[in-house]
């Protein structure tokens, strides 16, 4: 296999830096305001920056002012918190090197952990091997991963929390993975109706104040006038109920703006059934608007057509004009079109649910296509026991972000879940959804908890397919505990082949209690771009 170092491939940006200069040295001459400049361009390569990263605290209970009634405890446990990251090389390449077989020489980055109040470092990796992992217990709050660059190439981490609750409220698996500051941000999913909660955390980790302004979308259209903005300190939290500004809201979308700063949100969403816990999860931030999105990690159950609480795709045309959609299954055994979901028409600015019951169970890949830009997500629940004095049976719910799942991305997996990995061949835009019999290939690897690279094997998709992974004990990695996979597509694969996308379902170690959660990849960082640098051709203001 070829090696793909980061520094392959780099953008080339026809850009020319006018620079406004006095009384400088160039080129051992001292140049006036105003003197002319005679030279040719050179190319620069833009230094590569540290990765930094925002994991989620663990899951709260929101704050209920005391009015509770004292004879039943809403969180009658503790949540049980943990937290992996890892960071490897951009290319996996080890089992070609025979210097070199489990990919532990040079490459992996210096990385940190610590609180958002900038103390100690909470776990230091030294850096230097090919691949390396690290875990912390019981993180108190959000926490920072900072990785820096090796050889002036940005390295490939990841990083993801969770919280397991076993009782009460908050009951079930919460994982998120860790996310890259952002003055853009879209969260799809969540509810703020009767019985629901959605819990917004806006979390700051630069050096200066962030004012994030939310606009926000119910069923009925955009939700005018709840002049819902937050100011968020330097390393630091705030957190706001939806319920408090966006009330009785079945389907909510938020959008989040931050100036000043970049920032990190997810919502914390949760719901009851009457005193019946109904599912906890984190909702990440998902792609952008466009004419396309891909939602990777549906692990879907049987079902019967018209159940409710099984699996849904969430859609959202932001605009001021409506917009026809499609809807599209990659199934294991091809694609798959559910009844009146090949067109879903959407209001301007409506959030509208497409169930996904009586899908045949499986792990599928959505692909939603509209003729105007959406923004999509999607949700799946499993179901386990009733409680003790309870017939109904409890439910845990996980959201799944759009996003590409493609690229040289890292998958952490939180100690103490058990993980399969979820890989969609998805057909390029234009293309039929099978991708006229094309293939996704490309690389898996499997990082143990002491940064051996346990596996790398290569990994072929039929276009319009999802083939599920199983990672850990009896798949994937053997007995050995998996601490990160990471997809790396091949580099000869057509433009118009079908492209490898990866999403990861985790389920907590805690025997038939139906807990369950998806883990979206994030983008590895871009190669640095050259860019053309001259001379300007004068010196000063004008």
């Amino acid at each position: 296999m070829t090696r793909r170092a980061g520094r392959v491939g780099r953008v080339v940006s026809a850009v020319a830096v006018v620079g406004v200069l006095a009384g400088v040295t160039v080129a051992g001459s001292t140049l006036e305001r105003g003197a002319v400049v005679e030279a040719g361009l050179s190319a620069v390569v833009v230094p590569a920056t540290a990765t930094t990263l925002v994991c989620p605290g663990p899951v709260a209970l929101p704050d209920d002012g005391g009015v509770s009634d004292d004879a039943f405890d809403p969180r009658p446990v503790d949540a049980q918190s943990t937290l992996r990251v890892a960071t490897a090389t951009r290319a996996a390449d080890g089992a070609d090197d025979p210097d070199d077989p489990d990919g532990t020489d040079g490459g992996a980055a210096p990385l940190s952990l610590g609180s958002l109040a900038g103390a100690a470092p909470l776990l230091e990796l030294p850096g230097g091997g090919g691949a390396q992992a690290g875990a912390l217990s019981t993180p108190a709050g959000p926490t920072v991963l900072r990785a820096e660059p090796v050889d002036d190439v940005a390295p490939v981490t990841g990083g993801a929390s969770a919280s397991v609750v076993t009782q009460g409220d908050l009951r079930g698996l919460s994982a998120g993975s860790c996310q890259a500051p952002s003055a853009d941000i879209w969260l799809v999913g969540g509810s703020t109706e009767i019985g629901s909660s959605a819990l917004l955390v806006v979390t700051n980790p630069g050096r200066t104040p962030a004012e994030v302004s939310l606009d926000l979308w119910g069923p009925s259209g955009p939700l005018e006038g709840t002049g819902a903005s937050l100011l968020v300190a330097p390393g630091a939290e705030r957190a706001l109920l939806l319920e408090g500004v966006a009330a009785e809201q079945r389907r909510v979308v938020v959008h989040a703006t931050a100036a000043g700063g970049l920032v990190t949100a997810h919502l914390q969403d949760s719901r009851l059934n009457g005193f019946t816990p109904a599912g906890v999860d984190l909702v990440t931030a998902g792609a952008a608007p466009a004419s396309r999105q891909v939602i990777g990690g549906l692990l879907v159950p049987a079902s019967e057509a018209g159940a409710e609480d099984t699996a849904l795709v969430r859609m959202l045309a932001p605009g001021a004009e409506p917009a026809r959609a499609a809807l599209t299954l990659l199934g294991p055994d091809g694609p798959v079109t559910l009844p009146g979901a090949e067109r879903v028409d959407l209001g301007p600015g409506e959030v509208t649910d497409v169930s996904l019951a009586g899908l045949p169970a499986g792990s599928y890949t959505a692909v939603v296509e509209s003729d105007t830009a959406v923004v999509a997500g999607a949700m799946l629940t499993r179901q386990g026991p009733p409680l003790e004095l309870d017939d109904i049976p409890t439910l845990d719910r996980a959201w799944a972000a759009a996003g590409s799942g493609a690229g040289d991305a890292l998958v952490a997996l939180p100690p103490g879940v058990g993980a399969t990995l979820l890989l969609g061949s998805v057909a390029p835009p234009g293309a039929s959804a099978d991708g006229d019999g094309g293939r996704a290939t490309g690389v898996l690897r499997a990082i143990g908890a002491d940064g051996r690279v346990l596996v790398e094997e290569p990994v072929s998709v039929p276009a319009g397919t999802t083939l599920p992974v199983v990672v850990g004990p009896g798949g994937v990695g053997g007995e050995a505990e998996v601490a990160a996979v990471q997809v790396v597509p091949d580099d000869d694969v057509s433009e118009r082949g079908p492209a490898l996308a990866a999403w990861v379902v985790v389920t907590a170690a805690v025997a038939d209690q139906g807990l369950v959660s998806v883990l979206t990849p994030v983008p590895g960082a871009q190669p640095q771009p050259t860019v053309t640098v001259g001379e300007g051709s004068r010196i000063g203001l004008p």
